[in-house]
């Protein structure tokens, strides 16, 4: 597994295990503790992120150049990163619908550049296992983080938990800067579609 492999799946066990510490916890936030939050909030809050994300992903997957992918990468990994730190400061469910925009934005222009790096970088022997590593990090990762979210915000409350998230995913956009411009923009990488993105992941 190449140095590029590597820093792309680190830097997403930091992103998603950060917000696997508020995903069990986010639905009672917002319907508990904000003025305006009710159980449809959170399905429009999820509505939000999710259309923004499937459309704006498959625009910049069709136009965006390889020279851009740097760029998008690190760009839509930061917005993603100041979603928990909009949630720190939430009062009412307008935030909460301002974070899930961004957020929507921010995985719009960071997926698209992430799986074309990784599949270009994939060696021809061994796709499939760097693919379970990749998806075996994160998922562990992922599942210990929903376990300690719960108890964390049960313990000391919800403030604590986003800005350990925001934390976590800020570190995650640090580890992309390992990456060059070079590496980024290397063999004419072709930027791989929305689909491919849930075939994978």
């Amino acid at each position: 597994m190449n140095r590029i492999l590597k820093l792309l799946i680190f830097s997403d066990i930091f992103v998603l295990t950060g917000f696997g510490l508020i995903a069990p916890i986010m639905a009672i936030f917002i319907k508990d503790n904000l003025v305006g939050g009710s159980i449809a909030a959170v399905g429009i809050a999820t509505t939000i992120t999710l259309l923004v994300r499937c459309i704006l992903q498959l625009f910049f997957a069709y136009y965006a150049q390889p020279k851009h992918s740097y760029a998008m990468a690190i760009c839509g990994t930061f917005f993603i990163s100041v979603v928990p730190f909009i949630y720190f400061f939430a009062t009412n469910v307008n935030y909460i619908y301002f974070a899930s925009l961004l957020a929507g934005i921010g995985s719009g222009l960071a997926n698209p550049a992430w799986f074309s790096l990784f599949a270009a970088n994939l060696s021809k022997k061994q796709r499939g296992w760097e693919w379970s590593i990749y998806s075996s990090s994160v998922g562990l990762g992922t599942a210990a983080a929903a376990f300690f979210g719960s108890i964390l915000a049960f313990k000391f409350g919800f403030p604590p938990v986003f800005i350990a998230v925001g934390i976590l995913a800020l570190i995650g956009c640090f580890i992309l800067l390992g990456l060059t411009k070079k590496e980024a923009e290397k063999d004419k990488i072709k930027i791989i579609t929305a689909k491919n993105k849930l075939i994978h992941h």
